[in-house]
C-alpha cells in the first residue's frame, strides 16, 4: 500500500490543496483547517450550512492565504497579527481566535450572501477535544473532531460499484474531504487497521467517521443532486456500535510519531484491530 493523495484544507469547509508532502502537527498536518469562517454570533460555517463554501478556491499565499472564485476579483488575506480576537463555538467548544481584515470579511460576505468573518488559529489559540474514543483530550485545529482522516481507494471503488448497480453516479473521493487517501485494493480494510506508519509518521485509526449531508454535496459547484452517497452507505456501512448513530466512511486518526508524509510514501500496519469493527448492512453484499 502506499499514499495515493494528500490534501489539506486551509479554510474549513472551502476546496482542498492537493500537496505532494505535509508536516504533521499535534493539531493535524500543518496548514489544515487552521481558518474558519463564522457567522455573526461567532458560529461556525461549513457545507452543511453554506454550501458556496465549496467553490471557493484557496492558495496559501506568503503567509496568508489567496482566495478565488470565478467572476469575483481574487481577495488576499494576510495572517492576522493576534492583536484582534474573537470567541468562536465550533460545535461544543469556545474557541479564541485571530481576526482577519476587514477585506477579507467583505469578499467572503459578499460570496456567502450573508454577514461573516474569517478568523485563524494562532499559537495562542487552543481547542481541546475530548472522546469517548481517545483517553485524554486532544488538541485539534478547526476539524469537526479529529486532527487527521484516512481513507482507502479499495473502499470507494466498492462503494461506487454499489451506487452504480442502484442507477446512481460514481462519487469522487473529494466527497469525502480526506487528508490520507491510501491506494489499497481492498475494501473496508481499514476497519482492522489500528496504527500506521507512513514515512516518519505514526498514526493511530480511533474512529471511523461518521458522514452526513456534506458528502452529497458536488465539490466543484456545491449542488446536491439525491441522497448519493448516503442512500448507498446505508446499505453498506451503518454503524454496529451504539456509540455512534449513522453511516460511515473512512477513518478518523491521531498522531502518535509526528514528521513528514509524502505521496508515494509506502503505508506499514504497526498494530491491527483483527476484530474489525462491526457494521451493519440492510442487505447482503457478495
Amino acid at each position: 500500500m502506499r499514499v495515493a493523495a494528500l490534501n489539506i484544507f486551509p479554510v474549513k469547509g472551502m476546496r482542498a490543496v492537493d500537496v505532494e508532502r505535509a508536516e504533521l502537527q499535534m493539531r493535524g498536518f500543518g496548514g489544515d483547517r487552521r481558518w474558519l469562517v463564522v457567522d455573526q454570533q461567532g458560529l461556525f460555517a461549513t457545507q452543511r450550512t453554506h454550501q458556496l463554501l465549496a467553490t471557493v478556491t484557496v492558495k496559501p499565499h506568503g503567509s496568508g492565504l489567496q482566495l478565488s472564485l470565478p467572476g469575483v476579483q481574487t481577495v488576499e488575506v494576510a495572517r492576522p497579527s493576534g492583536q484582534q480576537r474573537m470567541s468562536v463555538t465550533v460545535w461544543d467548544a469556545r474557541v479564541d481566535a485571530a481576526v482577519a481584515d476587514d477585506a477579507a470579511h467583505a469578499w467572503l460576505s459578499k460570496v456567502l450572501g450573508a454577514p461573516v468573518t474569517l478568523v485563524y488559529m494562532d499559537q495562542e489559540t487552543e481547542r481541546l477535544k475530548s472522546s469517548l474514543w481517545v483517553a485524554e483530550p486532544i488538541p485539534v485545529s478547526f476539524a469537526d473532531a479529529y486532527p487527521v482522516l484516512v481513507v482507502n481507494t479499495g473502499s470507494l471503488a466498492a462503494l461506487n460499484a454499489e451506487i452504480e448497480c442502484a442507477g446512481g453516479v460514481a462519487v469522487s473521493m473529494s466527497r469525502f474531504r480526506p487528508n490520507v487517501v491510501i491506494d489499497c485494493d481492498d475494501a473496508w480494510r481499514e476497519d482492522f487497521w489500528k496504527v500506521l506508519r507512513i514515512g516518519s509518521i505514526e498514526l493511530e485509526l480511533v474512529k471511523p467517521c461518521d458522514r452526513c449531508i456534506v458528502t452529497t454535496t458536488d465539490q466543484l459547484t456545491s449542488e446536491r443532486h439525491g441522497l448519493e452517497p448516503i442512500a448507498s452507505l446505508v446499505r453498506l456501512r451503518q454503524s454496529g456500535d451504539p456509540r455512534i448513530n449513522g453511516v460511515l466512511f473512512g477513518w478518523n486518526a491521531i498522531p502518535r510519531v509526528l514528521g513528514s508524509i509524502s505521496v508515494g510514501d509506502d503505508v506499514e500496519i504497526l498494530e491491527t484491530r483483527p476484530e474489525g469493527f462491526p457494521i451493519r448492512q440492510s442487505r447482503a453484499v457478495s
